[in-house]
C-alpha cells in the first residue's frame, strides 16, 4: 500500500506542468547555442542603437557650459549633473507657458477625439444601423484622398478657427484608421451578450459604457495613447494656423530652439552672459518633450498585442 501511495502520479500526457515551457511545432528545431546568441547580439546592438542618442540628449541637458565645451558638443560621459537648465526653462516664461499649452491640447484633444471615435466606430460595428455601409465607404475613401492644405487652410480661416486653439485640435481630430482598430474590436464582442442587454431593457448607450467599452480596455488605451502622442508631437498645424507666439506649443518652442530661429525671454540673456549653454538648454527641452511619451507607453506596451492585433484582425 505504501509503495502505491509514494509512488509519484505521472503527468497526463500532452499536458507539461506551468512550469514547463510552451511545446514547440514539430518543424521547429531546438535552437542552437549559435543562433541564441546571435539573437541576444542583435537585439543588444537594436537597444544600444536607440538608447544611445537618448543618453548623449539627457547627459548633455545635465552638463555644465565648461563640460559641453570640453567635450565639443554633445556630451557622451557626464562630469558633474547640473539641473540649471531645466531649472531656467520651468522658472516662468515662454517655455512654461507653451508646456501648459501643450498639456491642455493633448488632455483636451485626445478627450474629443476619442469620445467621437468610439462612437463613430460603435454605430459602424452595428451591422443594422441606418446607412453604416455607406458612412464606412465614405469613411474609406478619406484614406486615400484629400483636399489639400490649401483647401484646408481655407476652410479653417472661413469658420474664423485661426490664432485659435480649435485649430490645434479639429482638423487632425479623427483618424479613420484608429476608428477601423475599435471597430474590429467592437465587432469581436459577442453579439448573444448585447441581445441579452437589449432583452433586459437597455440601451445602445447604455451597452457602450457598460459592456463594449469594459471589454474593449486593451484597444482603448492602445488608441488613447496614438491620439495623445499625436497630440503632443503636432506642430504643424500651430505654425500654420497660430500667430501669436505665446500661443505656441512645446514643439514650435523647441524646434525655434533646434534651429536658433529666437531663445526664450530670459534664457537668451543667461547664453549670452555664459551662464547657460546654448546646446544644454536645446537637449533639455528636447528631453521635456519626450519625457510624457516615455514613461506613459510602458503602461500600454501590455495592451499593444491584444488591442492592436485583434482589432485589426476581426475588422
Amino acid at each position: 500500500m505504501s509503495a502505491v501511495i509514494d509512488k509519484p502520479l505521472d503527468k497526463p500526457a500532452g499536458r507539461p506542468g506551468p512550469w514547463a515551457a510552451p511545446p514547440r511545432p514539430v518543424w521547429e528545431e531546438k535552437p542552437t547555442t549559435v543562433g541564441l546568441a546571435g539573437k541576444g547580439l542583435v537585439l543588444g546592438l537594436a537597444c544600444f542603437a536607440i538608447l544611445f542618442p537618448l543618453w548623449i540628449v539627457v547627459v548633455t541637458s545635465l552638463s555644465s557650459r565648461r563640460t559641453i565645451d570640453e567635450a565639443g558638443g554633445l556630451v557622451m560621459i557626464p562630469k558633474g549633473i547640473t539641473f540649471v537648465a531645466y531649472q531656467e526653462l520651468l522658472s516662468g516664461g515662454q517655455v512654461t507657458r507653451a508646456t501648459v499649452v501643450s498639456v491642455l491640447i493633448t488632455v483636451v484633444g485626445t478627450a474629443f477625439s476619442m469620445t467621437v471615435s468610439v462612437l463613430c466606430a460603435y454605430g459602424l460595428s452595428r451591422t443594422g444601423s441606418l446607412g453604416h455601409r455607406w458612412l464606412l465607404m465614405i469613411l474609406l475613401a478619406t484614406m486615400f484622398f484629400s483636399a489639400g492644405l490649401i483647401p484646408t487652410y481655407l476652410l479653417v480661416q472661413s469658420l474664423g478657427l485661426t490664432d485659435t486653439y480649435l485649430a490645434l485640435i479639429l482638423p487632425s481630430a479623427i483618424s479613420v484608421f484608429n476608428i477601423l482598430v475599435l471597430r474590429g474590436f467592437f465587432m469581436g464582442i459577442s453579439q448573444e451578450l448585447i441581445d441579452s442587454a437589449r432583452i433586459d431593457g437597455a440601451g445602445d448607450v447604455r451597452i457602450l459604457w457598460q459592456i463594449v467599452m469594459p471589454l474593449s480596455r486593451a484597444v482603448l488605451a492602445v488608441i488613447t495613447l496614438f491620439y495623445a502622442v499625436g497630440y503632443w508631437s503636432a506642430w504643424f498645424n500651430a505654425s500654420l494656423y497660430l500667430n501669436d507666439q505665446d500661443m505656441m506649443p512645446l514643439q514650435n518652442v523647441m524646434i525655434q530652439l533646434v534651429q536658433k530661429q529666437e531663445a526664450p525671454v530670459g534664457l537668451g540673456q543667461a547664453i549670452k552672459t555664459g551662464e547657460l549653454s546654448g546646446l544644454a538648454v536645446q537637449m533639455a527641452v528636447m528631453v521635456m518633450a519626450l519625457l510624457p511619451v516615455a514613461v506613459l507607453s510602458p503602461f500600454v506596451q501590455k495592451h499593444f498585442k491584444k488591442g492592436m492585433l485583434t482589432g485589426a484582425v476581426k475588422g
